[in-house]
């Protein structure tokens, strides 16, 4: 009896419009900092492609000339564990149509799990960059998450400007990766992560649900925070000139 009496305050009709009205109050402000989020995401997936692409031992040149997509995974927060131990998330750019040859597409929310990423970002702040090389690599991240190393092979990507003359042994992955920490890059080997299109991310950053492969067939432009990623790599490398293209 005593207890009935302790927690029948729960049942009081003030004290549930009370809860509800808070609910309501607080839904749209973490929605809208949801958002933001995702914003500030495509931001710094912007920033850490113009660094990677501006350093002396950054990307060669022309291999992102002859890449199919571009995906950045960049760590919003220094210090933070956004890619820390198993997850992370950024943006992907293809370049448009059935052939890849064309201009490049708006931005794809990705997300990242398990694999090395962990044991390569430990405590620190990690962006990581990876290149698409061929057609059907490009296929299989767009049609759903990928396993790096098992679904489609990785290889560390080669730093510097000149360096592709060195290689040879990694031109037949289907993805070259990158990392970044304490703002020094290096090749590196993601092999066990996983990749693939973040649904619920593209719905906040456009809006309405729209899957990976639509935003790669043109459905919708470039948001605000996008356009410096899609226009560095357009000024970059604005034709694919791999093998048959």
């Amino acid at each position: 009896m005593v207890q009935q009496n302790n927690f029948s305050w729960l049942m009081k009709p003030n004290w549930l419009i009370s809860l509800l009205a808070t609910a309501l109050y607080f839904s749209p402000l973490l929605a809208k900092a949801e958002d933001s989020a995702e914003q500030e995401r495509l931001t710094n997936a912007g920033q850490v492609l113009k660094e990677l692409i501006n350093s002396p031992s950054g990307i060669p040149p022309s291999l992102l000339n002859k890449a199919e997509c571009v995906i950045v995974l960049p760590s919003v927060k220094k210090g933070g564990f956004l890619i820390g131990a198993q997850y992370g998330k950024g943006a992907m750019s293809c370049r448009s149509g059935s052939e890849f040859a064309g201009p490049w597409s708006a931005p794809i929310m990705m997300q990242s799990s398990g694999g090395s990423i962990g044991f390569q970002a430990g405590g620190q702040a990690v962006d990581f960059v990876v290149l698409v090389m061929n057609d059907k690599g490009a296929r299989t991240v767009l049609n759903g998450k990928v396993k790096m190393g098992a679904d489609a092979s990785v290889a560390a990507g080669p730093v510097g400007r000149d360096a592709e003359a060195s290689t040879t042994g990694n031109m037949s992955a289907q993805m070259l990766s990158y990392s970044r920490s304490q703002g020094v890059f290096a090749g590196v080997s993601l092999s066990g992560t996983s990749l693939g299109p973040d649904d619920g991310a593209n719905e906040k950053v456009y809006g309405k649900k729209i899957s990976g492969e639509e935003i790669f067939k043109g459905a919708i432009p470039p948001p605000e925070a996008g356009k410096q990623m899609i226009g560095l790599l357009e000024s970059t490398s604005p034709q694919n000139v791999s093998k048959g293209k």
